[in-house]
């Protein structure tokens, strides 16, 4: 074994789990804490590694996993649900992307290949990042998650193509390019390959396999799959990124893509945190510190060009400004593919290594800045709209859906949102004849419920136009139910100004998000986190023979004190009494004893009641008598003479 090689592997592992720890101590982006653990390491740094090249290698298996899990979880009906952000947006983001540095390139005076490959390297965003940071804040699902996703997706598989095709711009033959016939049949036969394997024989394997249900059994099947038809894309001459995908394919339609992915994804975020290191350890600090001033203009320079063109194409999707901004800024960064197309310019001369330099410095610092940008981009928002003379069609958006038929005049329900539980509080307004309209941001879901007939219209709820479109000033009730924090502090802040009387309620992910929403005018903040845990614990406090009203009660105090309960609540002792499990089958009722009574004195006989067990604060008491002595407080347990107990 290579001792050496084990010794780089403690020494990375080890000082990135330290640099980890303070990174997260001080609140900083943790893809920024593997970059500067690889530029400590590394060569360029205090040398701590020796084998470098084995690092490299090994780091390039975090994108193979990469692209094999989005492989598995790209499915068609995904994608139908985002095709028009990943075919429209996608198209238009990477076209204008590169046809912008491109021609700054040629104002530049750099040669027409070099300025089209480097367009090519500055348009792809980072799919690790962006999606990493949406799944934090819970915000996959939301109109701006969705617009990121598509575009991302059409970016993944762009990749594969531009890769494949960089040869061309230097004019180097290639094994796979040097023949259009035969690389049009190796596509076609990749194509007809995945869907074969995907279709019939993956499936089955995969079945097979399942049966003995043992977890090493399956996930070496898994790995088996994703190496296999990677090495075979490679031996063919194609991409390893495109085998990988192609792998995750396969596995996407089939019922152990969930298990398969469980399995895979701990291995992704091993291997993709060594990538991002050893990106790391490819950069020069001494060759950044000589050109730290043109470094930082390229880097300012990237970021706004690509925040500008990501947002307009979302305006040109007809999402709003807010949206606009969002999406600009998640997609401002370059990407990780980026940094294999770049070494595959240096390999065929279309760029020199400082040049690769520089745009290693760039892309490190534009993919740190990131997580900055996500958290700050409703006040940047906020800002821009207050700064630029924004037209009101562009703060609502302008996607082309027939408004809704009449609004209520009067005395009704607006709904902001429209996913699941929007779709729920529609259906029972409907049931219970309440007049009722939706404003939603997916303008997908709005032009196929319009035609279903739902009064519904696109717009963003913050905004005065789009609110007084729902006729929010003679509105009873609104409804807050989105996945966007911000979004819903704005929405309640803006409707409250725009009608004082109106009855907000609004559905939040968090507690600490109910006292700002409070502040700004939510009459109710319904917290999803703690209400499941009241829900839950009613049922447990069913369980444990609690009378209806005892249930009722703690639930009314648990709401009235915000959960307070919950959120101090190793500060509680919660006590319960127990009942023995024979009674678990028999139908048994209870009441609360208020005064000092024997239980005889209750002539529960007279009732046809059996008392059967009385709850006093922590134990539970079986053995009764008539003269049993009943205390205040005390839960009499009881069952029917008569019901076969």
């Amino acid at each position: 074994m290579d001792v050496s090689l084990l010794k780089d592997v403690v020494i990375i592992l080890g000082l990135s789990v330290v640099v980890l720890l303070l990174f997260n101590l001080i609140r900083m982006p943790s893809i920024l804490a593997f970059f500067v653990t690889g530029i400590v390491i590394g060569p360029h740094g205090l040398g701590l590694i020796g084998s470098v090249s084995q690092v490299e290698l090994i780091a390039e298996l975090g994108i193979i996993f990469l692209l094999f899990t989005i492989g598995m979880d790209f499915s068609m009906n995904k994608f139908s649900q985002i095709k028009r952000y990943a075919i429209l947006g996608g198209s238009l983001q990477v076209g204008l992307t590169v046809l912008a540095v491109f021609l700054v390139g040629q104002a530049l005076g750099l040669p027409f290949t070099e300025s089209i490959f480097i367009g090519l390297l500055v348009c792809f965003s980072s799919t690790a990042i962006v999606l990493r940071l949406l799944q934090e804040k819970k915000q996959l699902d939301s109109i701006h998650g969705r617009t990121a996703l598509g575009i991302l997706i059409f970016q993944d598989l762009a990749v594969v193509v531009v890769i494949l095709l960089a040869p061309l711009l230097s004019g180097a033959e290639s094994s796979a390019l040097e023949n259009w016939p035969m690389l049009l049949g190796l596509g076609i036969g990749l194509i007809a390959l995945t869907l074969v394997s995907g279709r019939w024989l993956v499936p089955e394997l995969l079945h097979f396999i399942a049966r003995f249900k043992r977890r090493d059994l399956f996930l070496l099947t898994i790995i088996v799959i994703c190496f296999g038809i990677t090495w075979i894309t490679s031996t063919l001459g194609l991409s390893l990124a495109l085998g990988a995908f192609l792998a995750g394919l396969t596995i996407s339609n089939t019922e152990y893509k969930h298990q398969a992915l469980g399995n895979i994804l701990p291995f992704q975020d091993i291997f993709l945190s060594l990538f991002f290191i050893s990106i790391g350890m490819l950069l020069n600090i001494s060759f950044v510190l000589e050109n730290l001033p043109l470094i930082i203009l390229l880097t300012i320079a990237v970021i706004l060009l690509k925040s500008v063109i990501a947002g307009i194409v979302a305006g040109i999707l007809g999402l709003s400004f807010r949206v606009m901004v969002l999406v600009g800024l998640m997609l401002s960064q370059i990407g990780e593919f980026s940094f294999i197309l770049a070494a595959v310019g240096v390999q065929y001369n279309l760029i020199t290594n400082p040049f690769f330099q520089t745009i290693l410095a760039v892309t490190i610092l534009t993919m740190s800045l990131t997580p900055f940008f996500k958290d700050r981009a409703h006040q940047i928002s906020d800002i821009l709209e207050k700064v630029l003379p924004v037209p009101d069609r562009v703060l609502s958006g302008t996607y082309s859906i027939p408004q809704p038929q009449k609004v209520p005049p009067a005395d009704h329900l607006i709904i902001v949102g429209f996913g699941v539980n929007g779709k729920n509080m529609a259906r029972a307004a409907s049931q219970a004849k309440i007049p009722y309209v939706v404003a939603e941001l997916n303008p997908q879901i709005v032009r196929r419920k319009k035609v279903m007939g739902e009064p519904i219209c696109y717009g963003d709820a913050s905004q005065p136009t789009v609110l007084n479109q729902l006729n929010i000033t003679e509105a009873r009730v609104m409804v807050i139910a989105i996945s966007d924090p911000v979004g819903s502090r704005k929405i309640v802040d803006m409707a409250r100004k725009m009608n004082p009387t109106l009855y907000i309620i609004v559905r939040t992910r968090y507690i600490y998000e109910m006292e700002e929403l409070h502040n700004l005018g939510a009459d109710e903040v319904i917290p999803e986190e703690f209400e499941t845990s009241v829900e839950i614990f009613t049922r447990v406090m069913n369980q444990y023979h609690l009378t209806d009203d005892e249930v009722h009660k703690f639930v009314d105090e648990l709401r009235a004190d915000e959960y307070e309960m919950f959120r101090t609540l190793a500060s509680w002792e919660i006590n319960t009494c127990s009942v023995n499990d024979t009674l678990t089958d028999i139908q048994v009722s209870s009441f609360t004893i208020e005064e000092d009574v024997k239980l005889g004195d209750l002539c529960l006989n007279d009732q046809d009641l059996t008392p059967i067990a009385v709850a006093r604060k922590d134990q539970t008491i079986r053995d009764l008598e008539d003269n049993f002595q009943l205390k205040p407080d005390d839960v009499l347990i009881y069952t029917r003479k008569d019901d076969g107990s």
